[in-house]
């Protein structure tokens, strides 16, 4: 069956975390039939922690409570992000091969990374995976790459998760103002600091769109996606006093 897609933001920051987990459960249950890409954009900022991150060491609480920003964790791992307008998110719920239980990790962020360079990369603009599960690009070619998309995983048995940032309009200083400095880096940052590491694609929304729906031949709307499990997640998980809603402003 043809990939479907899901172009759909929820209200509230959270319900949109729950969505993607959501979808994936999904997917396992057999409820959808097809692979899913699902395109989203939040209209406010957030930070968004990996399942396994600290937020005590990767996220300037002081900032975010200040700034009224909420801070939040996801399913998947990867790194911590800052998400907003601007900033496009993409979901992948795609079936495993029957015969292999649990593909390489690096195998599917390669698999999926390369296809997604491939269908941003223009005569202007080359775009390349880097570090795990980064995409990075650059506008000349002694130029040095610089990062506009992380990306991160979950596995089950059957289906897996992928998804990650885009960033097109982004405000960039607000990763500075929100982000503590990492303490791990990839080889191709060297010592740059935010404002000098991430950079936005050179595309409005409607292009970014098309060339993702277009590279992933998800032309297929879907219009039955699991509402109530996304609200059952998201009042679990991000509930008042529920474990992965760490800073959420009155």
């Amino acid at each position: 069956m043809p990939m479907q897609n899901l172009q759909l933001t929820l209200d509230r920051v959270a319900e949109n975390l729950a969505l993607d987990e959501a979808l994936l459960d999904a997917a396992e249950a057999n409820e959808i039939k097809s692979d899913v890409l699902r395109l989203w954009e939040l209209p406010t900022y957030c930070v968004v922690l990996g399942r396994s991150s600290s937020a005590e060491i990767e996220v300037d609480l002081a900032s975010c409570r200040e700034d009224a920003v909420p801070v939040l964790r996801r399913a998947s791992g990867g790194g911590t992000i800052v998400a907003g307008p601007g900033c496009m998110m993409y979901t992948l719920v795609l079936s495993l091969n029957e015969d292999c239980e649990s593909p390489p990790i690096d195998q599917t962020h390669r698999f999926v990374l390369e296809k997604v360079s491939a269908a941003l990369t223009t005569s202007n603009f080359q775009v390349y995976p880097a570090g795990i599960s980064d995409l990075a690009g650059r506008f000349a070619v002694t130029a040095p790459l610089q990062k506009f998309s992380g990306n991160a995983m979950r596995l089950k048995r059957r289906h897996l998760l992928y998804h990650g940032t885009l960033l097109y309009d982004f405000d960039l200083s607000r990763i500075s103002r929100w982000l503590a400095k990492p303490t791990r880096v990839p080889q191709y940052r060297s010592e740059r600091a935010h404002a000098d590491f991430v950079t936005n694609l050179p595309f409005d929304r409607s292009v970014l769109t098309q060339r993702l729906l277009t590279c992933w031949q998800a032309e297929q709307p879907l219009t039955d996606w699991p509402r109530q499990a996304t609200t059952k997640i998201t009042n679990a998980k991000y509930g008042e006093g529920a474990p992965w809603a760490i800073h959420i402003p009155d």
